[in-house]
């Protein structure tokens, strides 16, 4: 029995893993540079990552993109996390990962005893970076839902996505955090969290940060306790871990999402949605005005951003 449960759970990551291999081509990824002129013009830098079609659609007004926002860990590039964006892309997402620090910025130090050990700082001008980086994506991609917000993090960002949610809980819809170790989960269960624990001696969470199994039933947070490093949740770490972290992740939007659009392929074949739920996105019509048609070709015949490597996480 057990061994069969095991073949159907790698069975499952396999075929969510062809699924986003496929769907990532359909998926348009974009770097834009914001300057914030309230601090001295600094620059915050966003990858924005969006179904060709979902774009279009909403373009059209047929539909409203729900926003999910990625936080990168210290000292690792907003680029860094093509893996998850694409995750939240491929499901009609609007995915906008933010660059929250710069070389500029002073280290960031631990200090025992002090609130977060010190890095209350970091969590204060992450959430500025995120209100100003929504507030100029409101202009660009004025048909996405800026109200009710996914927020995600690796590490550090996901301590500032936590950190956010405690401060906004009324503009939060999910939480999904990977590897957070400093800012305690909520746990009044006013919106579902996710979050994947690492497997790695050297990085351990604070005490109280993760509830008990008790509470986090109580409060709809679903741990997923894994045996990868801290080090590879993110676009450089083994295939396995990403694969096996993609399929949790999809099924958890699946689950939670009111309605869940799948991955899809649109290499090939017109855009479609595969799950529409018990109510229709849009008014289907027999035949596509011409300039939608040109547009879409148009579009699928770009290629994907590439990322690059960067330095190493640390907590």
């Amino acid at each position: 029995m057990k061994r069969g449960i095991l073949v159907l759970l790698s069975l499952s990551v396999v075929i969510t893993a062809a699924y986003f291999t496929a769907s990532k081509w359909a998926i348009r990824h974009e770097t834009l540079m914001f300057k914030d002129p309230t601090r001295d013009e600094r620059p915050v830098a966003v990858d924005v990552a969006v179904r060709f079609d979902k774009e279009m659609q909403a373009d059209a007004g047929m539909i409203t993109l729900p926003v999910a926002i990625l936080n990168h860990g210290n000292t690792v590039k907003f680029t860094e996390y093509s893996f998850l964006a694409n995750v939240f892309a491929a499901r009609g997402y609007l995915a906008i990962s933010i660059q929250n620090d710069l070389p500029s910025d002073g280290p960031m130090v631990t200090k025992v005893g002090e609130i977060y050990v010190g890095r209350l700082p970091q969590y204060q001008r992450g959430i500025t970076n995120i209100k100003f980086a929504i507030e100029e994506m409101k202009k660009r991609q004025p048909n996405a839902d800026y109200s009710k917000l996914t927020m995600v993090g690796h590490s550090n960002g996901g301590d500032i996505a936590m950190y956010f949610a405690k401060q906004y809980p009324d503009e939060i819809k999910k939480v999904v955090t990977l590897d957070n170790l400093r800012v305690p989960f909520m746990t009044d269960g006013k919106f579902k969290i996710l979050s994947f624990r690492s497997h790695d001696s050297q990085f351990k969470p604070d005490p109280g940060v993760v509830p008990d199994e008790e509470e986090c039933e109580k409060a709809g947070i679903t741990v997923v306790n894994t045996n990868f490093q801290h080090n590879d949740m993110r676009d450089t770490g083994p295939e396995k871990a990403k694969d096996s972290i993609q399929a949790m992740l999809d099924k958890f939007l699946a689950d939670t999402d009111s309605t869940a659009v799948a991955p899809v392929d649109t290499r090939n074949a017109p855009p479609k949605i595969l799950e529409p739920g018990p109510v229709s996105l849009y008014v289907p019509v027999e035949k596509p005005p011409q300039s939608f048609t040109d547009k879409l070709k148009k579009s699928l015949s770009l290629t994907k951003t590439e990322t690059k490597k960067g330095p190493s996480v640390t907590n």
